[in-house]
């Protein structure tokens, strides 16, 4: 069985073992556990960026960068593959874990997870488990746990703290802009989850999204980094299920009621609570499909640029 908590320790080794390389900053709490900042108190960058969206994919995703446009404006893009899209996407990448411990609090992502059980709904219905001595976990948050908080998670997997390494970067960061656009490939196969359809039918996957600019304000940041999914997310799926047609339809953001406006407007004319949002609209731009069994191919949604572009501030 693949342990995506043994693959992407080694990524997290290089980065703790190359931090002055990678423009991050590796700690060690006095109980062993094991940090790496990516981007609370330093720059972090591309290739940082590149690591933590690996991690956050157990180690079965392949992340690249590329300059695109959108209406003429220069923007770069994330570009994301997987052999392994039920394991890496929803086993490992899906954030799934309020990470709650005193006064902190971050979304936890990453092959942790897969210890944790963090949904346990989730490992059941792809019937994946993980079985390690070590584990990783990827926070979204713009402070560094302490060991009280290392403590909790390392209890929940179930593991020695001093076996339990976690990479941090704020949204509000190149690495955090990163990190949430990697994840374009992950929201096509939770949607299909949520949708009922057994993900680990889909035999490879593949996805881009551009990377927004920074924004100094982390809920706006929230905003333009699922935006650029939401509006210009392009993913393609490879797989052996025919019955892919009865979900086509449901699968593109602009089937939701929400879908039109930047996702920081529809936020706060929801007074900034997620809970009266269409789910729905988490779900990416444009879908390619290829059946292997009966050699058809798909193709729902497509790119709004316009949207895309007043969201990241061009427009």
């Amino acid at each position: 069985m693949i342990s995506v908590n043994e693959l992407a320790l080694e990524i997290f080794d290089n980065l703790a073992n190359y931090s002055e390389d990678f423009n991050v900053a590796y700690h060690e709490l006095d109980n062993g556990a094991k940090i790496v900042d990516c981007g609370v108190s330093v720059p972090g960058g591309y290739a940082a960026g590149r690591a933590f969206t690996e991690i956050c994919m157990g180690g079965l995703g392949e992340v690249n960068f590329r300059m695109g446009q959108i209406k003429h404006v220069p923007m770069p893009f994330v570009e994301v593959s997987t052999d392994y899209p039920a394991i890496s996407c929803l086993g490992a990448q899906k954030a799934g874990w309020t990470v709650k411990a005193g006064n902190y609090f971050a979304m936890g992502s990453g092959p942790a997870r897969a210890l944790a059980l963090k949904p346990k709904h989730t490992y059941e219905v792809i019937e994946y488990e993980d079985e390690s001595d070590d584990a990783v976990i990827a926070l979204e948050s713009d402070h560094l746990p302490n060991g009280e908080v290392m403590e909790k998670i390392a209890k929940d997997c179930g593991i020695d703290v001093e076996n339990l390494c976690a990479v941090v970067a704020p949204t509000a960061s190149l690495v955090g802009s990163i990190q949430v656009c990697g994840r374009c490939v992950e929201t096509a196969v939770y949607k299909l989850n949520e949708l009922g359809f057994d993900t680990r039918k889909i035999t490879a996957a593949m996805g881009t999204a551009p990377i927004p600019p920074v924004k100094a304000d982390a809920t706006k940041a929230m905003g333009t980094t699922n935006d650029a999914t939401i509006y210009h997310g392009q993913i393609n799926l490879t797989m052996k299920a025919p019955e892919i047609v009865d979900f086509l339809d449901k699968i593109p953001s602009n089937k939701s009621k929400g879908y039109g406006k930047p996702f920081y407007e529809i936020f706060k004319e929801a007074n900034f609570d997620f809970y009266q949002i269409d789910t729905s609209l988490f779900s990416p731009a444009e879908v390619t499909i290829n059946e292997l069994t009966e050699g058809k191919v798909y193709h729902v949604g497509e790119v709004n640029p316009d949207v895309t572009l007043k969201s990241f501030g061009f427009i």
